[in-house]
């Protein structure tokens, strides 16, 4: 029987990816990925969050995209599934972006988002109850 293929929880541009790459180059640690994450917080209810690691956790799901490895805290999956992480640079601030299509509102500032978990995580091929390979 075939394995279906599963879909990444989240996808990397080009200058994500390399920003990623120069500050964990210029972390001066050990660094084995950079886990992404959401808690609670700021005046739209949720915020991304994000850390290096040295080592993953059994249940985090590895993404491994463009030369970097990207963590995903096993509480954020539902939130995140199908985002697109950017990282842009404009004349006034530059920083990491997240093209979310669980996003259903956003604070003025940017610091902030609403969340709806994905409905179709099983359907995408999500096994919520193992962690990924």
């Amino acid at each position: 029987m075939a394995t279906r293929t599963r879909p990444k929880v989240i996808t990397l541009t080009d200058a994500a990816a390399s920003r990623i790459a120069a500050l964990t180059a210029a972390s001066g640690k050990e660094v084995g990925g950079l886990r992404i994450g959401v808690k609670k917080g700021g005046c739209a209810g949720m915020e991304y969050t994000m850390e290096y690691v040295q080592e993953r956790s059994p249940l985090d799901e590895l993404v491994e995209d463009k030369g970097v490895r990207v963590l995903i805290d096993p509480t954020a999956v539902l939130f995140l599934l199908g985002t697109e992480m950017d990282y842009q640079v404009d004349r006034l601030r530059s920083g990491f972006v997240f093209n979310n299509p669980n996003q259903t509102s956003a604070c003025g500032c940017g610091e902030s988002v609403e969340l709806t978990p994905a409905a179709d995580a099983a359907r995408a091929g999500f096994d919520l109850s193992k962690p990924s390979a």
